[in-house]
């Protein structure tokens, strides 16, 4: 489809007429595969949809980024908890904070005995979520692996 209309210069009688294209996204969406796969109305697993090496590239990549992104967080959080006890035992030593260590192993094992009654009745939630998980994971082995290697890797760098 297209449309004829006048520029900017729409009182000048030299201007010549502008074409504008008007973008059918359907239409586009056909003749585009890439876009069809991203957007399209695609189902199954990505194994039908994508070769193995992009596969590999797509899980290895986002596997990077997410252990990259972990092993970051994972030093912060280490420093932050590790500075804090530090910080506790100082005061400790030095007579500012006087902590009740017999207390404070009576209620670890109370919530111990808690948590162990509730990791027995586990919400049917997250059994559902690991089922999903795990077929996934089966459906899309080849991303899955590529998603590995990487996490390991961006742990490494």
């Amino acid at each position: 489809m297209a449309t004829v209309g006048r520029g900017e210069g729409q009182d000048d009688p030299e201007s010549e007429d502008e074409v504008y294209e008007v973008v059918d996204l359907t239409e586009y969406a056909r003749r585009h595969q890439w876009w069809s796969r991203v957007f399209g109305n695609n189902s199954g697993p990505i194994a039908e949809k994508y070769s193995v090496a992009t596969q590999l590239m797509m899980g290895g990549v986002t596997g990077w980024c997410a252990g990259y992104l972990f092993q970051r967080v994972g030093k912060i959080t280490a420093t932050a908890v590790g500075g804090g006890f530090l910080l506790l035992q100082i005061a400790n030593h030095s007579g500012y904070v006087q902590v009740d260590w017999k207390k404070v192993e009576k209620d670890m094992n109370k919530a111990k005995k808690h948590l162990k009654k509730k990791a027995n009745k586990a919400a049917p939630e997250i059994n559902t979520f690991i089922e999903e998980a795990t077929d996934f994971i089966k459906r899309n082995i080849v991303l899955s692996s590529g998603f590995v290697g990487g996490f390991f890797l961006g742990l490494a760098s």
